[in-house]
């Protein structure tokens, strides 16, 4: 029997191997690209367009740098990484995640290890870190939950936990064109790039 194709065309010409992913095959636009039209909460959502990964990705930097001010532009990059993988493997909301099993998080690990090396990332980010990232995704999502997907309050505070008021404060969940928001994924991931030098 002929074995399964796993790998995958991207647009820039690399052809991305999904069981052993390697950093150079990897760039920035791909990612943005496809970060930027994969939806959010299985696409349901209020609004013209539908809330993309890239845009997500964009806001939980933004939160993360609001969390912990004076971090690193390295941690701020692993922020803005975070879902990377997501570009090839799509965006599972958690209950599918559980469902499929332990098979998709080892596929999601390799991806992220790959992504980290080439941009310049431990390939493991530190507990601390991590545990940051996931507060300002935590975070992103009580947004989301609130002002673009349908949740009370109440059921968001009780999902995902109410934010402290000023973190939050001036930032919106922005709908717009997917070809907007990797135009700014990939302008923040360079920008962040150049700042760690």
């Amino acid at each position: 029997m002929k074995p399964q194709r796993a790998w995958q065309k991207m647009l820039s010409g690399r052809r991305l191997d999904l069981l052993d992913p390697t950093p150079v095959d990897i760039e920035i636009e791909d990612i943005a690209h496809g970060l930027a039209f994969v939806a959010r909460w299985n696409g349901q959502t209020v609004g013209d367009y539908a809330y993309s990964v890239a845009e997500h990705s964009l806001l939980v930097e933004q939160l993360f740098s609001r969390l912990n001010p004076g971090s690193p532009a390295k941690w701020k990059l692993a922020a803005l990484l975070h879902d990377a993988p997501e570009y090839v493997i799509g965006d599972m909301i958690s209950p599918v995640k559980a469902a499929v099993g332990p098979g998709y998080d080892e596929l999601d690990k390799r991806l992220t290890a790959a992504i980290h090396i080439r941009f310049g990332l431990p390939t493991t980010i530190p507990a601390q870190i991590k545990k940051q990232i996931k507060k300002a995704d935590r975070v992103s999502a009580w947004m989301e939950a609130t002002q673009i997907a349908g949740f009370t309050t109440q059921e968001a505070d009780k999902f995902f936990g109410r934010p402290i008021a000023d973190v939050t404060e001036g930032l919106d969940i922005v709908l717009r064109p997917p070809l907007e928001a990797r135009r700014d994924y990939v302008m923040r991931h360079n920008d962040l790039l150049e700042d760690i030098g």
